[in-house]
């Protein structure tokens, strides 16, 4: 009867990605039905550790992060956790084959977000890897079901579009970052001279990327080119609305895309789909 709590793990994910994120959840939603809980639970895994450095404030971080890191290892190994997240996890990890390096990487990132750290640009591409790159690569190992080929074909895209999103989660969260947690991960960013200049800077790097990860967008299989399309759009939506809002308040404010706002990105990202010209 292992099957019941294999499906309730599964269900545990789906429902930790439903409820911390409306975006991804409904861009999961737009995958092959038969590769949806793989996704559901990287993103339950990636969303644990999260928690532990952003939300656990009164708690011994260090301690929780690392008995995450210790039990993760524990489940790969054993192939099975009594932690439901975990435990789809470490299937999925399995069933696609996903390259362990990616998971002690990303776990890397999380123990930077430890420390105060005065990020340079090397120590900025180093976190961005860990935190949302190899995220980004967990899924296109995913997506490609094996291929091998395709993998290395769109891994440089896969990498670009998560480098992107977290680089628009930094704009977004700029206020909480740095008052909250005291974090700035803009290499030099001295956010007492943080001014629509240097914002308009940060906002350039990150149209680049947006453009090149389009064209690996645009390459994906047909389980999930939709499905990433519109999580592509969603965040494009909220970059644009940030673009829009003055760098005064960026820092006073974390900035929103209201449901009814995606569910209209949504409607017109399939339009855009159906009609090629995303």
């Amino acid at each position: 009867m292992k099957k019941l709590f294999d499906e309730l793990s599964y269900e545990v994910s789906k429902y930790t990605t439903q409820k911390y994120s409306t975006s991804f959840s409904l861009g999961i939603l737009a995958l092959k039905p038969s590769i949806r809980p793989a996704v559901y639970a990287v993103y339950g895994y990636v969303r644990l550790a999260d928690e532990i450095v952003d939300s656990f404030h009164g708690y011994d971080k260090e301690k929780l992060l690392k008995r995450l890191k210790s039990e993760t290892y524990e489940a790969l190994e054993d192939g099975i956790s009594l932690n439901p997240i975990l435990h789809s996890f470490q299937e999925t990890v399995r069933q696609y084959d996903i390259n362990r390096q990616l998971i002690d990487q990303f776990l890397h990132s999380m123990e930077m977000d430890l420390h105060k750290i005065d990020y340079n640009s090397e120590l900025y591409k180093e976190y961005i890897y860990g935190s949302a790159e190899v995220v980004g690569l967990m899924c296109l190992q995913i997506f490609t079901e094996g291929d091998k080929q395709q993998y290395e074909k769109l891994k440089p895209f896969a990498m670009k579009l998560g480098s992107a999103f977290q680089k628009v989660n930094f704009l977004r969260d700029l206020k909480d970052d740095y008052q909250i947690l005291g974090r700035t991960y803009f290499p030099f960013l001295n956010m007492s001279v943080f001014d629509n200049t240097v914002k308009t800077l940060i906002e350039k790097e990150i149209e680049e990327e947006f453009k090149e990860a389009l064209q690996g967008i645009k390459k994906l299989p047909g389980s999930s080119i939709f499905g990433v399309y519109l999580a592509y759009r969603y965040y494009l939506s909220l970059f644009e609305k940030i673009k829009k809002t003055s760098s005064q308040n960026i820092l006073q404010q974390r900035i929103r895309i209201a449901n009814s706002q995606k569910l209209l990105v949504a409607f017109k990202s399939y339009i855009r789909y159906k009609s090629a010209y995303f």
